[in-house]
Parts: C-alpha cells; sequence; structure tokens
C-alpha cells in the first residue's frame, strides 16, 4: 500500500493536492482528526481491505490534536506501516494575498494579523516540513503545473527532487521581479526593437530569434548560463532550496530576453528531476501600454 500524508501551509494547495490525487485513483481523507489516525490505519490495512493507494490531508485545522501528530506518526513507523509526506509551502506575501483575494480566515488568526497566524503556522510544521519526502513550492505555480508535479510523483513514480525552477523574461523598464533569485541582463545583444520587420514581432518568434541568435555573442552566453546552471542546480538540491526563479532581462521584455529564456527552458527540459516552468512576464505589456 502506498500511504500519502498530504500537509503545508494554509492556502498553499493541499486541498487542489488532494482532489488531483482522487482523480488518480487514491482514497483520500481530509483534515482527519489526529486521534483517529491510528484507528483509520487500522481500518485500511486489515487483510480483506482492497486499498492500495491511500492520501489523508492533515494540518494545523486539527487544532490541539495537531500536537499528538509527530508521536502518532512514530507509532506508525512502529507497527510498520510505512507512508510518505507532501508538504505544500508558498511564501508569506503570496499567502497573504491569496487570503485577502478568497476573503478566508486563517485558521490560526486570533487578532485579524494574518502575517503573524502565517509565522505562527510554520513553526507549528517545520517538524513535518523536515521530515517530509516531497516539499513542492507553489508560490509560482499554476494548478496544472502543481498537477504535472503530483502526477509525476504519484502516478508516474518518477524520482523527484525538491526544486522547481522557473525560467523568466521580464523587461528592465517594468523593474526586476520580485521573486528573482538569479537576474540576467542580456541588453548587450543588439535590440530588434529597432527593425521596422521585427518591431511587433517577439522573442517566440522565429524571425527575432533568428535574428537574436545570429550573433556569437547570444550562443556564447547561451553557452555558458547553460554551464552555470547545470552547476548550480545540484548544490541547490543539496541544500534543500524549493524554489529557484532565472530571470532574463532586456529592455522591454519582448526581444531578446524571451528569445533567451525559451533557449535556455528547452536546453533544461527533461535532463533533471526537478521541475521546470517559462513564464514571460512583459511580453505583452509594450501593446497595452499602446492601446491607453
Amino acid at each position: 500500500m502506498r500511504f500519502v500524508i498530504v500537509t503545508g501551509m494554509s492556502g498553499a494547495g493541499k486541498s487542489t493536492a488532494l482532489k488531483v490525487m482522487e482523480d488518480a485513483g487514491y482514497f483520500c481523507v481530509d483534515n482527519l482528526p489526529v486521534l483517529l489516525i491510528d484507528k483509520f490505519v487500522e481500518l485500511i490495512t486489515m487483510p480483506n481491505s482492497e486499498l492500495s493507494k491511500v492520501a489523508i490531508g492533515i494540518d494545523v485545522r486539527s487544532g490541539n490534536g495537531f500536537n499528538e501528530l509527530e508521536k502518532a506518526l512514530e507509532e506508525m513507523k512502529e507497527q510498520g506501516c510505512p507512508y510518505e509526506i507532501l508538504f505544500l509551502d508558498t511564501n508569506k506575501d503570496i499567502l497573504i494575498k491569496r487570503f485577502k483575494e478568497t476573503r478566508r480566515n486563517h485558521p490560526l488568526v486570533t487578532d485579524g494579523n494574518v502575517e503573524q497566524a502565517i509565522l505562527r503556522e510554520r513553526d507549528r510544521l517545520a517538524f513535518l516540513k523536515k521530515s517530509a519526502n516531497y516539499i513542492i513550492d507553489t508560490s509560482q505555480l499554476f494548478t496544472r503545473e502543481l498537477k504535472a508535479e503530483l502526477d509525476s510523483i504519484f502516478v508516474n513514480n518518477k524520482k523527484f527532487n525538491n526544486l522547481f525552477i522557473t525560467i523568466d523574461s521580464f523587461g528592465f523598464k517594468y523593474g526586476v521581479p520580485m521573486e528573482s533569485d538569479l537576474v540576467f541582463d542580456v541588453r548587450f545583444l543588439p535590440n530588434p526593437y529597432y527593425l521596422d520587420d521585427l518591431k511587433q514581432k517577439t522573442g517566440n518568434d522565429e524571425e527575432v530569434q533568428d535574428y537574436v541568435m545570429g550573433f556569437k555573442e547570444a550562443g556564447e552566453f547561451l553557452d555558458r548560463l547553460e554551464d552555470m546552471l547545470q552547476f548550480l542546480i545540484p548544490h541547490y538540491i543539496l541544500e534543500g532550496k524549493n524554489q529557484l526563479v532565472v530571470s532574463i532581462g532586456c529592455t522591454g521584455g519582448k526581444h531578446r530576453s524571451v528569445t533567451l529564456a525559451n533557449k535556455i527552458y528547452s536546453r533544461l527540459r527533461g535532463k533533471g528531476s526537478y521541475g521546470l516552468r517559462l513564464e514571460h512576464k512583459d511580453i505583452e505589456k509594450d501593446n497595452l501600454r499602446k492601446k491607453w
């Protein structure tokens, strides 16, 4: 039997994860009281049980009973019932934004201060995160991307490292993305914006890509960036980093940065067991500004 405990920060996507796992054939129970875990395990491990895949959602909504969780997990180990822990995390600012947008109360809010509630929750969940088999940071993930990660782990049984890499392009005139870990400036390359036949196109168009990559400096930059990332990624994984955002910027975030973000994404895709996504933050902003 495969037994998965789904936990993590409130607002990080646990309910979504359980729905995905249910669709994948897991028998799912959300917000199971900690004091009932031993009885639940006893039932699903009976000789006549037909369940082969089970997932339970446990978090701070369990109230005071949550304090008994560590003991309950130890007892499961002693009874020979193996389990895996999936921990969903999200950075504080995005969690605050999500709670404001949904107008839902954080389960630990007592004085209206969501930020303090998040800090208390993170402290209470620290032992679970430390023991987790899988940590997924959903700060920058769309639902479809979270589903793809969960399918990779729990359906296709692929090896998983707790690192999700976002490659994004941006325009310096709109500001460097706050979430960036590594920022690269490609304004040293000639700008297609000043060519009439390329000005309205983007780095997603073949003509722009051919122009940008036609300069040997672009290819050399790409080679060196790939070498550096291939060196850094295993070290980030060893250090337990969950999220890496690599931002590539040009003036408007439309031509050069988009081209090179596309290229480095293509080079990294399929080369590791980390998650990978591509995003072009400012590619349409030039057109939007012109409309106004």
